[in-house]
Formats: C-alpha cells, structure tokens, sequence
C-alpha cells in the first residue's frame, strides 16, 4: 500500500511540473559539505615558504612579495602558540621576524622522528618531554607552560621606514670614484660637499647653499678637483683634501681659509679629526698626523704600513685608536702613539675603505670590502679576534652605527647601488633602500643621529631618515625632587 501511494504523489508531481515547466527540486537526507580549498593565508596569516618567488592570496591574481603585506606581531604569536601545543615547538620567546625568509625559520616547528601525535600519555623516557607536563594542576590556563612565557614576552613593534628620500639635491660634478670622500656632516647642521673644484655649504635649518672655497681660483699652476672633506668635531673647522696633496683648513665661521698643510706628494682621499690633530691618508700610501695650530710643515708623525692608497680613516669613540682601510685589502688599527699598527687584519679580499667603530660596544669595528669581497665584517679590537660576517652581494662602500640603537647602515656600488639597515648583532636585514642608479659612495649621518645622506655617481644627493629617533630621557617631577630634598 505504501508502494502505490508513492508512485500516486510521484505521479501527481510529474504532471504539474508538466505543465508549470519548472526543474523539480531534489531532496536528499545526506548532508554533502562543499570542500573548497581554504585560502589560509588570508584567514590566518600564515607565512609563505621561503622558497616561493610569488605569493599567491588569490587565484585570480598573483601578488608580488613586496605588495603582501608583512605579517603583524598577532599573526606571529597565534602562529607560534599553534606550533607550541599541536607540535611541541618549544618556543618561549616570539623573535623578530619581519622578513619572510628569517619569520618562516624562526616559527618552523622542530621536526623529530617521533611526534607521538597519537599517544594519549607520554613515557618519562622520551625524549620530548617538555615543560608543559609541569604545570600546575590548578592552572586555569588552556595552554602549556612554555605558550604561556610565549604570551607574556614583550613583543617588539617594528617602526616603518620609508623606502622614499625625504629631500633630493641635485649636486653637479659630484665625482664617482669609491676611494674619495665627498660628503660630510658637521655638528652644527651643515653639510659640506665637495664638487669639482669647489666646496659647497648647505644648511640643513634653512636650506641655504653657500660656496666655501674654489680651488680653481687659488694662486696653483694648474687647476685641481677637491678629494675629500671632514668636519671637526666642533663643528667650526672642515678640512679639504686635494688632488695635489695638500689640505686645506677652513674656519667656517670667519669664511677663510687658517692653515695650509703640506707632505703628501699624490691625493688626499681620506681625513679624520681628533680634536685639533688632523690625519690624513693619500695615494702616496702613508697617513700624517699634524695639529693645526702649529704652522709647521714637518708632520707631528708619519704612518707607513700599507702598501696601496689609503681610502678609510676612521677614530673610535674615545679618541685613543685610529682605524686605516686601503686599496690593499688590509685593515690596520693604530693607538695614539705608535708608529707600527697594533693590529692587522687581512681577510678582505678586495679594498677596505667603509670603516665605522660602534658607539654601543667597546672595542667593535665594522668593515666593508669593494666588489671582489662584498663583506662585512666585525672585529673585536681588545682582543684582535675577528667575529661575524655577511656577504652583502654588492660593493660595500660606506658604513655607519646608529647613535641610538645597535643598527647599521651600509651603501653599497656594484651591482645593486642599495642602501641597506642591519640589525646588530643578528645581523637582520630591517630595510632595503633603493634610489639611486649608480654606486653609493658617500654617506654622512646628521648630528641628531635620525637621518643619512647619500651621494652617487648620478649627481644627487638623496636624505633618508633611517634610524630610530632618541628617546627622551625621564625627569624628576617638581613632587619627587621636594620629596627628595627633604
């Protein structure tokens, strides 16, 4: 009976879609879910293989990596925490991990051959036994001990730095050769630039562009380019060295010329001041140290130990050892009164003239090595050890420490003329800045420490600001120091 009532309603239903000319509907008591393919970068964050060229968000169109947005810390801490209770990671503290290559390393979880994902007790003799089966068994908290010090690290909020030049000057005849020193800095805001035969001032307040010196209109035979410029440290002198040899000492603010210092029989490519002693490194391979309060031409002391031109002359912070890069590959670390290097190091296979001494950590020293070397590297001058490197892939040829955090700035020539930030001492690369289209060859940091300039081959001088800004330092309230002084 049951049968014939059905084949009656099937019946009754053909005939009126018969005439209403509508699909029948199809019932079914089985539920099929649809099985699409999640699109887990969009909904959870999570980081693409190292390996991949092109992320991919959406099918319908393929998104580079520098258009994917970076991974914020939230998306970080969620991928570790998941890592720490389905895999047993173990990792208590979530790193920096801005780029890709370095957040998918550090958040990777510790492969093993045996999971035990299946086990419902682990044996005290295995070898994953973690820290989580220690916590308390009143703990209120859904996660093992090791996520819950996940939880409570600080985590570190990366500043933005803009990939863009903030100001851009033009600078005409600016020469492009890596063994000079064009551009510098001066503590009281203005930068002096070296192009051509003349020196030009431009202050940073105001913007103003004043010509210091022509050396084409100096009583020489012949007309001379200008090869390197440096500030003293009070910001009231700048040196230039010239093609001929000779350095000439300027007085800013009365606008003439004080001393004249003679003895190098080729170029003057680098100079660097130590309150009022002056040294000076040229092609003819040696460095002389003269005071310029005293009009002598016989050089307070001559340092003679490499065996090309000297192209980096670098002080360290307290003033007591001078640091001496050259064409010859070396690396010489001198004191105030010796006349043999201390200290030799040779492991650069190409010249060495980005030299900079760290203002955070006693005794640091950090060189770059031209095109054939293209390292960093890092020195311990207390005990004359070397220490870390990182192959940059290009011509390193300036360096600079932060003056407030333990970063690293780096211009670099052939072949990706980039600017690059590094984090130290993991030695993380934080920017990557690009602008100019030929070799970075000078570099100079503003006297607030924030900001760089950078000049090239292509006649311009690009500003970039960098590097963190100084945090204010906390001050007593009126309260407190009452408090204090009764």
């Amino acid at each position: 009976m049951n049968s014939n009532y059905e084949k009656r309603v099937i019946k009754s239903e053909l005939s009126a879609n018969k005439y209403n000319h509508t699909t029948p509907e199809k019932f079914s008591d089985r539920y099929t879910p649809i099985r699409e393919s999640p699109s887990w970068q969009m909904r959870y964050g999570l980081l693409q293989s190292p390996n991949s060229s092109i992320k991919v968000l959406n099918t319908k169109r393929p998104i580079k990596v520098d258009e994917t947005p970076e991974p914020r810390d939230e998306s970080i801490a969620y991928e570790c925490l998941l890592h720490n209770e389905l895999l047993n990671a173990g990792i208590k503290d979530m790193k920096e991990q801005r780029t890709n290559n370095d957040s998918a390393k550090k958040a990777q979880p510790l492969l093993t051959s045996r999971r035990n994902l299946f086990k419902y007790k682990l044996r005290d003799d295995d070898n994953l036994v973690s820290t989580d089966l220690k916590s308390s068994p009143y703990s209120l908290s859904p996660v093992g001990v090791t996520s819950q010090i996940l939880l409570k690290s600080p985590k570190k909020s990366f500043r933005k730095i803009s990939k863009n030049p903030f100001k851009i000057l033009d600078a005409p005849d600016l020469q492009d050769d890596f063994y000079l020193n064009l551009v510098d800095w001066s503590s009281t805001n203005l930068l002096s630039v070296g192009l051509g035969t003349c020196v030009y001032l431009w202050s940073a307040d105001t913007s103003q562009v004043t010509r210091l010196c022509d050396l084409s209109s100096s009583d020489m035979e012949r007309q001379e380019k200008v090869t390197s410029v440096s500030w003293s440290e009070r910001g009231n002198h700048v040196a230039v060295g010239c093609e001929s040899g000779v350095v000439q000492v300027w007085d800013v603010t009365a606008n003439k010329q004080i001393n004249t210092l003679t003895g190098h029989t080729n170029r003057v490519g680098a100079l660097a001041w130590n309150g009022d002693i002056l040294m000076s490194g040229s092609r003819d391979r040696s460095i002389l140290q003269r005071d310029i309060r005293t009009p002598c031409k016989v050089p307070d002391r001559k340092l003679e130990a490499h065996k090309q031109e000297v192209c980096g002359l670098k002080w360290s912070p307290d003033n007591q050892n001078l640091a001496s890069g050259g064409n010859d590959n070396k690396l010489f670390v001198w004191n105030l009164h010796s006349a043999q290097p201390c200290q030799t190091y040779h492991e650069h296979t190409a010249a060495v003239k980005a030299i900079a001494w760290s203002p955070h950590h006693y005794g640091l020293l950090a060189s770059g090595g031209g095109t054939a070397d293209r390292k960093i590297r890092f020195w311990n001058t207390l005990t004359g050890q070397p220490m870390q490197m990182v192959d940059t892939g290009s011509q390193v040829c300036n360096l600079a420490w932060s003056k407030h955090a333990p970063e690293l700035v780096s211009t670099h020539g052939y072949s990706q003329n980039q600017v690059l930030v590094w984090k130290y001492p993991s030695l993380m690369q934080v920017a990557k800045l690009s602008g100019h289209n030929q070799r970075v060859l000078y570099l100079a940091t503003s006297p607030d420490g924030n900001s760089i300039v950078t000049g090239a081959g292509d006649e311009t001088l690009r500003f970039w600001s960098v590097f963190a800004k100084a945090r204010p330092k906390k001050s007593k309230s009126a309260l407190n120091l009452f408090a204090s002084v009764r």
